[in-house]
């Protein structure tokens, strides 16, 4: 019997701090891992206790690449709690701000953390000794993104503008129109992406995936709808937790979370594209026809021009709320707390994220829940490893190794933030 083990003890370009480990055994691997060790961070027990109120601006520091979508799905789940309904130009502000946040999360992963894989660089400073103008490009796109969450947002990282029941302020017709100019170049720019990440050198893969995503009947989803997936799944964000359960394994830090009916599952960008691409805008869909993409995507590899897709229609849907745009008579919609639960659920750029909170009558957080992305993709993520791996073990070991960590930046996953060096250990027995 030869067994061979494959040991990264720090991913890079991810953010957070996690390791891979795969065992292969007569030429199959038999077991695959990905291990999240950085240290839990208690946001559900921090919230405990504190005014419903405090929700958004606390949910918005778990993440500094998509705080928009940790604020969305908390001030969803607290409307929802308390009976509270945002629509009009209140709604139409926070999908400009998610639009933001998608330009600007997906371009830093596009440029910074993915490409390289595919061009053969350790990270994007070294690509960008080559590839200057690509670089500037992709740091272009992101400007623009946060440019958006800076002006709706109130600040570019955590913003600090929203509230349960819209905004603290809201900026006037005349203060968006500057955008509009930045985001007309934004959108030539996306445009560029597409046609640059379909022309890369991607691995051949398919992978029959259990897809999840919010869907909305109006419109391509970000922050409503209801979850729905390729298997006949279709519920409301308020029965998410009789479908799916999250697990604890030794391994992680993080739960993984299941469906009770089908086991693993994919979020993010694939599942969204392939369950909703119809709603895309007419010019991101010609764009991905021109991509080489079909309807849907089932290959992990063409996630980087799946991405790119959605920037471009972020950039389209931008301009058209910011066309449309009238200014709100109030920033918020007045309410009272109540003892009562509530659900939210919103398309943050890694997938579907999910908030639960009980509150008492004065207010008083009682009980939270928030499932990210990359728990429900966890499971998925070691799938892939086990399915694919078999197919290059005739490369080189640092090739093997590079296949591997590129198989799980497929998912940009969202650990925290690191900028550790892989290290690799092959063992033959």
């Amino acid at each position: 019997m030869s067994r061979k083990t494959i040991k990264v003890n720090y991913l890079a370009r991810v953010e957070g701090e996690g390791a891979l480990s795969v065992t292969i055994r007569d030429g199959r691997v038999s077991n695959a891992e990905l291990r999240i060790f950085e240290p839990p961070r208690f946001f559900e027990g921090l919230l405990r206790g504190r005014d419903y109120s405090e929700a958004p601006d606390v949910t918005a520091r778990i993440c500094g690449i998509c705080p928009v979508a940790y604020q969305m799905s908390s001030v969803n789940a607290m409307e929802n709690a308390l009976g509270i309904e945002v629509d009009g130009p209140l709604r139409a502000l926070r999908r400009l701000l998610y639009c933001g946040e998608w330009i600007e999360s997906h371009a830093l992963h596009i440029y910074m953390l993915h490409a390289p894989d595919f061009l053969g660089y350790a990270g994007a400073v070294d690509m960008a000794r080559d590839y200057p103008d690509v670089v500037k490009r992709g740091l272009a796109l992101k400007k623009a993104g946060n440019a958006i969450m800076a002006l709706v947002g109130g600040r570019e990282i955590h913003p600090i503008n929203v509230r349960v029941g819209g905004f603290y302020r809201t900026p006037t017709r005349k203060e968006l129109a500057p955008l509009a100019e930045t985001l007309k170049q934004a959108r030539e720019d996306a445009l560029a992406t597409v046609r640059w990440t379909a022309g890369l050198d991607i691995p051949e893969a398919e992978r029959d995936y259990h897809l999840v995503a919010l869907h909305h009947p109006d419109e391509y989803p970000m922050n409503a709808g209801r979850i729905i997936s390729n298997r006949g799944l279709d519920i409301a964000v308020e029965d998410y937790n009789q479908h799916f359960v999250e697990s604890h394994v030794q391994r992680s830090t993080a739960l993984h979370s299941h469906l009770r009916e089908h086991d693993c599952y994919l979020v993010g960008p694939l599942a969204r594209y392939s369950l909703n691409f119809d709603q895309l805008s007419p010019l991101a869909r010609e764009a991905a026809n021109d991509a080489g993409l079909g309807p849907t995507c089932a290959n992990p590899f063409q996630s980087i021009v799946v991405r790119s897709i959605e920037v471009l229609y972020a950039c389209d849907e931008a301009l058209r709320l910011i066309e449309a745009y009238e200014e709100p008579v109030q920033p918020f919609v007045a309410h009272q707390p109540r003892a009562s639960e509530g659900f939210g659920c919103t398309e943050a750029p890694r997938g579907l994220l999910f908030h639960r909170y009980r509150l008492n009558a004065e207010g008083q957080i009682q009980e939270a829940q928030i499932v990210p992305p990359t728990s429900q993709n966890q499971p998925s993520i070691e799938a892939d490893l086990k399915e694919m791996v078999g197919n290059w073990l005739d490369l080189p070991a640092d090739a093997l190794r590079e296949r591997c960590e590129q198989t799980i930046r497929n998912y940009d996953p969202c650990i925290s933030c690191a900028t550790h060096f892989l290290k690799l250990d092959v063992r033959h027995e």
